[in-house]
C-alpha cells in the first residue's frame, strides 16, 4: 500500500494594513485575489486604522510572512524582531531593508497637472500636508509639471493644530489665487477641507476653483460638496503584487534583494463635479455655466440662461460653443443627466422621483434618453454603480 503524500504546509500570513480608507481596503482585495488563485493561506486580518500598532499576540507568533503598511518605529521594531519575510506597502522615512511594493507618487502630481492642462487652466495652486514623504513627492511633481507649462504654482502648507484658524487661512489663500484656478490637494482629506474653505470664501466650484484630490476615498469624495475629483490609486494591483512577492519568498522560489522597490503607476482621475469644467476667463460664460449647474434640475431652457448672464441667445450660443465645445442646450442636458447618474448610484429613489428631482416631466422620456446617452437602462446603471 503506497504511503499518503505529505501534508502541504499552510502558509500563515499576517496582513497589517489599514482598512479605514479605500486604498487599504483595495490592497486587501488584491491580496485576497492572489490567495484565491495561488493559495490557500491562513490570513490574520483585523480592522485597522492608520495608527494601529503591532498586535500583541504576534510577538510570539510562529507564522511564515507579513504584509504591512508600517507607520511608526514601534511597529517597525516588532516586524524586524519576527525575522520573518516582510513586504512593506507604505513608503516611509523609517529605516529598514524590507522590499517595498506601492504607488509611484510622483506620477500622481504629473497626472493632476495634465488633467488641469487639458481643461485649459493657466492658474494653479497646491495644498500640501508635510506629514508624509509621499505627500511631498506628489506636491513637488505637480509644481514641477506646472512650471514646465510656464506657470507659477503657489503652495499652501496645511497644519492641523486649530481647525477654525486653518480654514480661515486656507480660505484667504484660495481667495487670493488668480481665477479660474486648478488646485491640487495631495490627499482626499485635504481636498475635502479645500472645498469647505472655498465655500467659506464664497468661491464657486468648479467655475472659479477646480479641485482634485488623491487616493479616491469614496466616503470623502462622495460626501464632499460638491463631490471631489480624485486620482484613483491601484490598490488591488499593489496588494496582488505584494502577495505574489511574499509567496515567492516564503516558498524559496525567489528571495528579494534587501530594500528592492516595485512601483505601480496610479490609475485614472475619477472626475466628479469639483473639476468637471473647462476653464473660462469670460465672466459672462462663467456665469452662464454656474447658472446652469445651480439650476439644471429645474425646467431650464437656453433663454433663461441667456437672461441670467445678460447675453443675447445667439451670442451665448456662439461664445459657449467656442469656449467649451458644447452649446448651452448640451450643457444643460449634461448637467441634468449627471444628476440622474448620481441619484441612481447613491439613492434608492424610484424613476418617477428621480425624474421629478431632475426636471423631467415624464420618467419614460428620461429613461429612454438616459439609455441613448449611456448605452444602459437606468436599472442596469444602478446595478453597476450602486454603493
Amino acid at each position: 500500500m503506497s504511503a499518503a503524500p505529505p501534508a502541504r504546509i499552510l502558509p500563515e500570513v499576517a496582513v497589517l494594513v489599514d482598512t479605514s480608507r479605500s486604498y487599504g481596503r483595495d490592497i486587501v482585495r488584491g491580496i485576497r485575489r492572489y490567495v484565491a488563485e495561488h493559495g490557500p493561506w491562513s490570513l490574520y486580518l483585523e480592522p485597522r486604522d492608520l495608527r494601529s500598532g503591532f498586535p500583541d499576540w504576534l510577538k510570539n507568533w510562529r507564522g511564515h510572512g507579513v504584509l504591512s503598511r508600517t507607520v511608526d518605529e514601534t511597529l517597525l521594531r516588532h516586524l524586524k524582531a519576527t525575522r520573518l519575510p516582510v513586504v512593506e506597502l507604505r513608503t516611509t522615512v523609517l529605516k529598514h531593508r524590507f522590499p517595498y511594493v506601492g504607488m509611484d507618487n510622483s506620477l500622481i502630481g504629473a497626472r493632476v497637472a495634465e488633467h488641469f492642462r487639458e481643461r485649459g487652466f493657466r492658474h494653479f495652486g497646491c495644498v500640501l500636508d508635510t506629514s508624509e514623504a509621499f505627500f511631498i513627492q506628489r506636491s513637488e511633481r505637480f509644481a514641477q509639471s506646472v512650471r514646465e507649462l510656464g506657470h507659477a504654482c503657489p503652495v499652501f502648507e496645511s497644519t492641523r493644530a486649530n481647525w477654525p484658524q486653518h480654514q480661515r487661512e486656507l480660505a484667504a489663500w484660495l481667495r487670493a489665487l488668480p481665477k479660474p484656478a486648478g488646485v491640487f490637494a495631495v490627499n482626499d482629506q485635504l481636498g475635502f477641507w479645500v472645498l469647505d474653505a472655498a465655500r467659506r470664501a464664497g468661491l464657486a466650484v468648479p467655475e472659479e476653483l477646480a479641485v482634485v484630490g488623491a487616493e479616491n476615498d469614496n466616503m470623502l469624495c462622495e460626501t464632499a460638496s460638491p463631490p471631489l475629483s480624485s486620482v484613483r490609486l491601484r490598490g488591488q494591483a499593489v496588494g496582488y503584487a505584494a502577495a505574489r512577492l511574499l509567496g515567492e519568498w516564503m516558498s524559496g522560489k525567489r528571495v528579494p534583494e534587501p530594500g528592492e522597490q516595485h512601483f505601480h503607476a496610479p490609475g485614472d482621475i475619477v472626475t466628479r463635479q469639483s473639476s468637471d469644467i473647462v476653464a473660462v476667463e469670460d465672466a459672462r460664460i462663467a456665469a452662464a455655466l454656474r447658472f446652469i449647474r445651480q439650476n439644471a434640475a429645474q425646467s431650464l431652457d437656453v433663454t433663461a440662461v441667456a437672461r441670467a448672464c445678460s447675453l443675447s441667445r445667439s451670442v451665448l450660443e456662439r461664445r459657449m460653443k467656442s469656449l467649451i465645445g458644447r452649446s448651452p442646450g448640451e450643457e444643460i442636458a449634461r448637467q441634468k443627466f449627471a444628476l440622474v447618474e448620481q441619484l441612481l448610484a447613491h439613492t434608492g429613489l424610484t424613476l418617477e422621483a428621480i425624474a421629478a428631482k431632475c426636471g423631467f416631466t415624464h420618467p419614460q422620456y428620461m429613461a429612454e434618453a438616459f439609455r441613448k446617452r449611456t448605452g444602459l437602462t437606468p436599472g442596469q446603471f444602478r446595478k453597476r454603480h450602486a454603493g
